[in-house]
């Protein structure tokens, strides 16, 4: 018997596993985005390891955000927007959403500046990487069903274990980074307030509380 075939059984767990918890890994890895990279790298890159006692706190109010999101969904049926003109109006649900459209179309933007910028890095022009993508992404929402979509997103969220594999190989000087973690340091620097609120915009970013409603409603 190979060691395939002694796999077998955990294979079917495994897949059951990942369709309970799939749609969950989707949403969160929302953050894994071209903006967040780069406000984590240029924070890391400026000040070190200074910010990272941020990372557990506003990782928990993601939880707390996702988690709540979730739970309209499920509870209501319904998506943010109808929650929201239930609760104040049309009128401030209309203003809410134009917001909303800019900023996840100013979202949208970074990630295909990301797509240019990365391929950049290999030899491939902006001008043929960036409309590649754009084709890709139109071919997988307009011609693809929600099965195919999960599948192409759940092997995107896999690429993302690399960040722990080049953390690691990185070898950081452990116990400096767990100095950072348990010790929050604040200094009242404009670049420092600023990286430090963009860190957490680009963590809780907006889609984080549409996804998980727009999933769970109905």
């Amino acid at each position: 018997m190979t060691i395939w075939q002694r796999l077998k059984p955990f294979r079917g767990r495994l897949m059951v596993l990942l369709a309970v918890v799939g749609p969950g890994i989707i949403t969160a890895n929302v953050d894994n985005d071209a903006g967040g990279i780069t406000t984590y790298s240029v924070a890391g890159a400026h000040y070190g390891y200074s910010l990272l006692w941020i990372m557990p706190l506003v990782a928990l109010a993601l939880v707390i955000v996702q988690e709540m999101s979730a739970r309209l969904g499920v509870v209501t049926g319904k998506g943010l927007a109808g929650l929201i003109r239930e609760s104040i109006g049309v009128r401030a649900t209309a203003v809410i959403l134009a917001v909303l459209v800019f900023v996840n179309l100013t979202n949208t933007i970074s990630e295909f500046a990301g797509v240019a910028a990365s391929m950049e890095i290999f030899g491939v022009s902006k001008y043929i990487s960036v409309p590649l993508a754009a084709v890709g992404v139109w071919l997988l929402i307009v011609k693809g069903n929600y099965k195919s979509v999960e599948r192409v997103f759940l092997v995107a969220s896999a690429v993302y274990l690399a960040y722990v594999a080049s953390g690691i190989m990185a070898r950081p000087p452990w116990p400096e980074v767990a100095q950072a973690l348990r010790t929050p340091t604040f200094r009242f620097e404009a670049g420092f307030v600023t990286i430090a609120v963009t860190i957490v915009g680009t963590t809780i970013a907006p889609l984080d509380a549409v996804l998980p409603a727009i999933r769970d409603c109905g």
